[in-house]
C-alpha cells in the first residue's frame, strides 16, 4: 500500500504522530524523526521506524518518491486493514 508521509527531521524525539490533512487536503502521516536530512539519514531513520513501530522488516518498506523533500511516497508492503490496526 502507498502511504504519503510528512516527515520532520531534526526533532527531539522519533515519534509516529498520526493521521492530518495536508494543504491540498489530503491525508498524510505525520512522522518525526531525530536524525538530520543529511546523506538519507532521515530517511533511513523514518524506514526504521516505521518498520520497528508496524513490526515487519525494514526490506518491506521502500521510499518511492521525495527523496529531498519532506512529503515522502513509501510503498509498504503490507495489508490496509492491518497497517491501520498496527498504526493505532
Amino acid at each position: 500500500m502507498l502511504v504519503i508521509i510528512h516527515l520532520t527531521p531534526k526533532a527531539s524525539h522519533n515519534k509516529v504522530e498520526g493521521w492530518a490533512l495536508d494543504s491540498e487536503g489530503q491525508k498524510v502521516l505525520r512522522v518525526k524523526v531525530t536524525a538530520v536530512p543529511e546523506g538519507g539519514k532521515a530517511n533511513a531513520a523514518l524506514i526504521k521506524l516505521l518498520s520497528k513501530h508496524l513490526r515487519i522488516a525494514k526490506s518491506k518498506i521502500s521510499l518511492i518518491r521525495g527523496e529531498t523533500s519532506r512529503i515522502k511516497h513509501v510503498e509498504i508492503e503490507m495489508d490496509e486493514t492491518e497497517f491501520l490496526s498496527q498504526l493505532l
